[in-house]
């Protein structure tokens, strides 16, 4: 079954707090949670985002697929990019390889 990075709500009603969470595809926002990766609190004056970065890009190289709002908050953290450059190499500079004569 098809592992998921996505936001599982918590907190009193109109106080958001969300954990970042990874779970089965299949079961529901606030179900059954294999593992807690970090969490976000959006109504604070500075945003509070706190993300495990390293257990993350475990689970992104399992084949967890993070939902848009989790892909987001975990590109915020540099999660994303990090995942990119493990997979892809480091991004060299634009024009930095000089031309053949």
């Amino acid at each position: 079954m098809a592992v998921k990075i996505r936001l599982m709500r918590v907190g009193k009603k109109k106080q958001p707090h969300y954990r970042i969470v990874v779970v089965e595809e299949a079961s529901k926002r606030d179900g059954a949670v294999v593992e807690v990766i970090g969490h976000y609190h959006p109504l604070q004056e500075v945003d509070d985002l706190t993300v495990d970065v390293e257990r993350a890009l475990l689970w992104l190289e399992r084949g967890a697929q993070p939902t848009e709002a989790a892909r987001h908050l975990l590109s915020r953290a540099g999660v994303m990019k990090a995942w990119h450059e493990r997979r892809f190499g480091p991004k060299s500079a634009a024009g930095a390889e000089p031309l053949p004569a």
